[in-house]
């Protein structure tokens, strides 16, 4: 079954672990620590990724804007080295085309509005570039959004803040609402004629992490004909594993800075490893997916791993090539071969087809 997801964070992993480009992803690299390459996502089904081209919130704004023009270059030049299975992709149209042609379509998406240095008229030149969602925020507010890991600062957007989406509406780019605190999820919806879109969230109220979607705003998901890209970090699958990832937030603040030095690392995961996190697995996705539906309806949800941004996965869906994993979890609960493939492909499909073309 072929699945379009929603964000994976691959180029920013590759711009650390491999800045030389010596990897080779028609390679499949399982064992490596990496969740991505060209055969695992034959085998999971990935017909279209959205690719985050992602920077870190604590670059200065200025910084970032010049760090993900780097980053959809790095795309760009995977597309290029492997043409016989990657293609660029700016529309639905064009995915639908990629498709046809069996190569993989290539999304962009821009994590963090931090990245367009107030300024739409960066926006617009990343529009040009060829993305086609912008995250709102990341972890830290913008100066002019609310993220859902920072101490509110505008009531959910600013004025500027309203004015991004009305560009991004403008322009045709889906407002991307993971992320974002739940002040700013509603701002957006008040504004925005778009559908809803999440890139990769889950139900808040399976696990109470502010990074996901609460009900009142699944209704609203439902009422503008938008998606949730279900996510499959545990952190936000579980309360045991959101507590467990706070513990270590706590940890990792008691250590001595910088986070990438050697006795750092050390210290985190020995850590790590007497305290290991509680597992998941495909049926805590499922369980997501599934009330997502209950409450905005089938045709509001769809899938977005966030594989290659997160260290820990659930047992059973550890990699791209484990989406049918998902589906036959599933396929116990009822979901037919219809349904399923409004999950994987057509729901996401629509949204991106009505605000992208």
């Amino acid at each position: 079954m072929d699945v379009i997801d929603g964000h994976n964070d691959l180029p920013w992993r590759l711009r650390v672990r491999d800045p030389e480009g010596r990897l080779d992803l028609s390679e499949d690299l399982t064992g490596t620590g990496l969740h991505t390459d060209l055969p695992r996502l034959r085998r999971g089904g990935v017909a279209a990724q959205f690719w985050s081209v992602y920077v870190p919130n604590d670059r200065p704004e200025p910084q970032a804007a010049i760090n993900v023009v780097e980053q959809v270059e790095l795309v760009q030049r995977l597309a290029t080295r492997y043409p016989d299975t990657l293609a660029i992709a700016r529309s639905a149209a064009e995915v639908d085309r990629a498709r046809a042609q069996g190569r993989i379509a290539c999304l962009l998406g821009a994590e963090g509005g931090h990245c367009i240095d107030n300024s739409l008229v960066v926006l617009r030149a990343l529009h040009r570039l060829g993305i086609r969602y912008l995250t709102l925020t990341h972890s830290r507010n913008t100066g002019w959004a609310d993220s859902a890991t920072d101490t509110p600062a505008h009531g959910g957007l600013s004025p500027f803040g309203h004015e991004v989406v009305r560009e991004l509406n403008r322009l045709g780019m889906l407002c991307d609402l993971s992320h974002v605190a739940t002040t700013t999820m509603h701002a957006a919806l008040d504004t925005t004629t778009h559908p809803a879109f999440f890139s990769h969230s889950s139900a808040r109220a399976l696990c109470d992490h502010p990074r996901n979607v609460p009900d009142d705003v699944l209704t609203r998901v439902r009422d503008s004909q938008g998606v949730v890209m279900v996510t499959f970090v545990p952190f936000f699958l579980r309360d045991a594993c959101r507590q467990w990832g706070e513990e270590l937030t706590r940890v990792e603040d008691a250590l001595e800075p910088p986070w990438d030095t050697p006795a750092f690392l050390r210290q985190r995961q020995a850590w790590i490893d007497a305290n290991p996190c509680p597992p998941t697995s495909a049926r805590d996705v499922a369980d997501h997916v599934e009330h997502v539906r209950a409450v905005a309806g089938l045709d509001a949800v769809a899938l977005g791993g966030d594989f290659d941004g997160t260290e820990l996965v659930p047992s059973d869906l550890q990699d791209v090539s484990a989406y049918p994993a998902l589906f036959a979890e599933l396929g116990t609960r009822g979901w037919s071969e219809r349904e399923l493939r409004k999950l994987a492909w057509d729901n996401a499909m629509r949204v991106l087809r009505a605000t992208c073309g």
